[in-house]
């Protein structure tokens, strides 16, 4: 294996799941001494980003270290019609002054990752914005319904009889020529992006250009569905750090492999012994990764610290009693099937009392609570429970 190789290797292996139109073809690309110009679009839906960009703001860490051109789009424009994927409905849409006001710290929070010095950022609402009735329908020449159609989410929709509107049709559109109008040769996003990506790379080849797609590992729940905004079950980068730890101790230890590939940049190795040792240490230490990168190692010593004094000096036993559940189900209709609680009225008794707490110290006040992902969950003085998703 050649020297450029190897050195591929350590961009592209970790994290990533496909490469279009090769990995061969972007080695051959990167032997040849070119440098990749590549972009990471975010559209501006909510206030904070989330891991799931901090993931990807890590693999484009690593690129900007080789020496590689990095430009953060802001999907300034596309925001205001909203991104469909794995959507089965249409997104509400933005007005301009709410994307304004979400992007807003989103600067910041970048540049706890990248070099902001080093990193190129742009708005597609300056070539999107000024497009011609005729030039829309120009670019929407470059694609048939049936192309379109094909996609997962649509055929949701078509077989819930749910509507499907002519604007989301437009969306890999925009997302496509935003590729035509910067100056890159590669795109880099979450593995769902790969329809709007590869729509970019297309729309590229046809004007006599190549576009690497590096399309990078999401970051799944145990039912399969992204942690993000959208799903409600985010780790956003301007949570509270002790909150972010927290959170981070929530999740299943079923995800802790592909956390600590992902979201850390602990050598696999290294991984690899955590994982083997006890499932509550190697939480910990992946919690104190995640908040050291996207806070600081100061902030994390002190969450960590947070955490002991709420959660492990109070004696959680290892060997918690699991209880299976499906998503939305209601609390307390959990507790009662697997005889937690003895009643819908001793759960309220013990709600009403203080009784019933999300560790590490969230208190349920509300009886109709649904549960949205996995926890665990203290009943009375000493009654321990982890409810899983099936």
């Amino acid at each position: 294996m050649s020297g450029q190789n190897k050195f591929s290797d350590k961009l592209f292996e970790r994290g990533v799941e496909q490469i279009y139109p090769s990995r061969e073809e972007l080695d051959k690309f990167l032997a040849e001494g070119n440098k990749l110009k590549i972009f990471y679009g975010i559209d501006p839906t909510g206030s904070t980003l989330h891991i799931g960009h901090g993931s990807n703001l890590l693999r484009l860490k690593a690129l900007q270290e080789a020496g590689h051109e990095i430009t953060i789009l802001y999907g300034d424009f596309t925001a205001m019609i909203g991104d469909p994927t794995d959507k089965l409905s249409a997104r509400k849409k933005l007005l301009p002054e709410q994307i304004k006001e979400n992007y807003a710290s989103y600067r910041d929070q970048i540049g706890r990752i990248l070099d902001l010095k080093k990193t190129k950022f742009t708005f597609n609402k300056d070539w999107l914005g000024s497009m011609s009735f005729a030039e829309v329908v120009e670019i929407a020449s470059e694609f048939t319904v049936g192309q379109m159609i094909e996609r997962d989410m649509f055929q949701e929709r078509i077989k819930n009889g749910e509507p499907i509107y002519i604007h989301e049709f437009l969306y890999p559109l925009m997302q496509g020529y935003d590729s035509v109008m910067m100056d890159i040769n590669a795109e880099m996003g979450a593995s769902d992006q790969i329809f709007n990506m590869l729509a970019g790379r297309t729309m590229m080849k046809r004007r006599g250009r190549e576009k690497f797609v590096i399309a990078n590992k999401l970051l799944v729940d145990p039912t399969g569905k992204k942690m993000g905004k959208s799903e409600g079950n985010m780790v956003a980068l301007s949570d509270d750090p002790k909150d972010m730890y927290g959170k981070v101790m929530s999740w299943p230890d079923s995800l802790m492999p592909l956390a600590f590939e992902i979201c850390t940049e602990l050598p696999a190795l290294m991984v690899a012994e955590i994982l083997a040792g006890n499932p509550r240490d190697a939480k910990m230490r992946l919690a104190k990764e995640i908040v050291s990168i996207f806070a600081s190692p100061e902030e994390a010593e002190h969450a960590e610290a947070d955490f002991i004094s709420k959660f492990q000096d109070k004696e959680i036993p290892d060997d918690i009693p699991e209880i299976g559940a499906t998503k939305n189900m209601l609390l307390r209709d959990i507790l009662v099937t697997a005889e937690a609680v003895s009643s819908n009225s001793d759960f309220r008794r013990l709600v009403e009392g203080g009784g019933v707490t999300i560790l590490p110290d969230t208190k349920v006040v509300d009886v109709d609570l649904k549960v949205t992902n996995e926890m665990v969950v203290k009943v009375g003085k000493k009654k321990f429970f982890k409810i899983t998703l099936n």
